[in-house]
């Protein structure tokens, strides 16, 4: 009888859902498919010819042989560089294993190669996952949890650490003193120039 109650009770009042969730935007991925790539793994001089893609969340490269679908994963610290074909360019990726770097990387990552030399210009791709936050009455009303991006350029500096910097004069300056004149003279004739190719343009006079 009490189940009839509470059955009737139910009916009454109605059963709602609350469907506003939009699902998760993005993927951990950094291409979000696999490429043409060749890797090296650590401890090895010669490459694997492989279809790879880079986990950015959980630091792995993930892969497939040539002819089979099927995917795997290989953790970065067993990674010492692959070479990912991006948009016909030959990327290189490197981890930050035993590099020192002033802030910004607590775990082994990857790392793109964009300027090599006395001062490696480097681009750590990364992306964190945010939740949905919809629920209560002070929420950000944001309906989907989603992967972004985070992106952090480094420069390492004569004593051989990686400073973390902004594409802008202040901070290029701030990581490589000692160059100031040729970087404040560079960034004053640029105009709507690319910001990464303008950093590799001036570590190229050095």
């Amino acid at each position: 009888m009490q189940s009839v109650m509470n059955l009737n009770k139910m009916s009454q009042t109605g059963i709602t859902f609350d469907t506003r969730y939009e699902g998760i935007k993005g993927t951990p991925r950094l291409a979000d498919t696999l490429l043409p790539s060749f890797l090296m793994l650590s401890g090895q001089d010669y490459y694997f010819e492989i279809n790879a893609d880079l986990d950015l969340v959980n630091n792995t490269i993930i892969y497939a042989r040539s002819g089979n679908t099927a995917e795997f994963s290989i953790p970065a610290q067993y990674v010492k560089e692959v070479i990912i074909n991006i948009d016909g360019r030959e990327v290189l990726f490197r981890t930050t294993s035993g590099r020192k770097f002033d802030k910004g990387i607590r775990e082994n990552r990857f790392y793109q190669v964009i300027g090599d030399g006395e001062y490696e210009f480097i681009k750590v791709p990364m992306k964190n996952f945010v939740t949905a936050d919809y629920k209560g009455a002070y929420s950000a009303d944001r309906r989907y949890d989603e992967y972004v991006n985070d992106t952090k350029y480094y420069i390492k500096g004569s004593e051989g650490i990686f400073q973390q910097v902004q594409l802008n004069k202040k901070s290029i300056v701030r990581a490589i003193p000692e160059k100031k004149d040729i970087i404040e003279k560079a960034f004053s004739k640029a105009s709507g120039t690319d910001k990464e190719a303008l950093v590799i343009s001036i570590l190229e006079q050095f």
